[in-house]
């Protein structure tokens, strides 16, 4: 019987799997329960898949998930969540930024109090950039006023869930959801487990600005109307203010005034139709999410998956050295 999977998505971590896979098997061989590690291969362009590939041959506990294309690190988790088989499921990034000792302290801590879902919480982030630092606390703030208090700080995607959580999740319409904040939503019981942050082993980080600004983007469209709102108060605004211009306009006229200055209605203009225009434009994010989700279409495919069918790895391709 599987008591615990390990779900750890992979994108171009070729350099890290030695060092991963060399810390996380003492951990979880010490543990005396049941476990599989489930790598997913989220389309990685080097030898990622090659290199679990090998490791599986001395370490049968080991599975490896491919994914056929880039799928994105959340779609990644679902393919490895969706397929595991443990009563316990633990998510957790390859680049050891999040120490895998931990996960003993996350799983007595759920068996001990009987919680449902226990998160990894950065106790230390020194390690991090004061940027990061100080726009992952921004991140953390706006989404504990979206989500509500039961939102940890600091908690990313490492955590321990039941297998209650996920079956739930499982059935979840979200094509790929943010789970650092889905799962918090859904009440489950939880406790947290603080750790220290460290650097990331080897490699470079795969969540750059432009990924965080996406994540944050995602976060708030998925679990809010907010920015519809937000439109509904600006077209309000210009509303009342065009009234109040139309008022203006009126007693000038009744006066016999002659209205100068064409320069600012041309901006007045331009500011209402700037208005208009973000108005449509968050609309339209809406929009596109409902006919996402009416294509239904996957937001990954499996490839192979070592537990049903072992497939042959072709080994990457390297360029050879050129000679001067």
């Amino acid at each position: 019987m599987t008591a615990l999977s390990v779900v750890i998505p992979m994108y171009n971590e070729e350099a890290v799997i030695p060092a991963l896979v060399a810390r996380l098997r003492p951990v979880l061989d010490s543990l005396d329960v049941g476990y599989e590690v489930i790598a997913v291969d989220d389309g990685s362009a080097d030898a990622t898949a090659s290199l679990v590939e090998q490791h599986r041959a001395e370490w049968p506990e080991l599975r490896l998930i491919r994914l056929r294309r880039n799928s994105g690190h959340q779609a990644a988790l679902t393919a490895g969540l969706h397929r595991s088989f443990g009563e316990w499921v633990v998510s957790i990034d390859a680049d050891l930024q999040d120490p895998p000792e931990t996960i003993r302290e996350m799983l007595r801590v759920a068996v001990e109090q009987n919680l449902d879902v226990v998160y990894g919480v950065r106790g230390d982030r020194t390690t991090d950039t004061v940027f990061k630092r100080n726009t992952a606390g921004l991140y953390y703030r706006l989404m504990r006023r979206i989500v509500g208090p039961d939102l940890p700080s600091q908690a990313g995607d490492f955590r321990l869930v039941s297998r209650a959580v996920v079956d739930v999740l499982r059935r979840m319409p979200e094509r790929v959801p943010v789970y650092r904040l889905l799962i918090p939503s859904l009440g489950f019981s939880s406790g947290a487990v603080a750790y220290t942050r460290e650097r990331r082993a080897a490699g470079e980080t795969k969540y750059p600005l432009r990924k965080m600004v996406a994540l944050a983007w995602d976060s708030t469209a998925d679990f809010t109307a907010a920015p519809l709102r937000l439109a509904t108060w600006l077209g309000m605004a210009a509303f009342a203010a065009s009234l109040v211009a139309m008022v203006f306009g009126l007693v000038v006229w009744a006066n016999g005034t002659v209205i100068p200055g064409w320069t600012s209605l041309f901006l007045a203009v331009l500011l209402f139709a700037a208005v208009q225009l973000i108005c449509l434009g968050l609309l339209g994010e809406y929009v596109a999410r409902i006919y996402r989700t009416l294509q239904s279409r996957p937001a990954f495919h499996i490839g192979s998956d070592s537990a049903e069918t072992p497939a042959p790895i072709v080994p990457a391709q390297r360029t050879p050295a050129t000679t001067p």
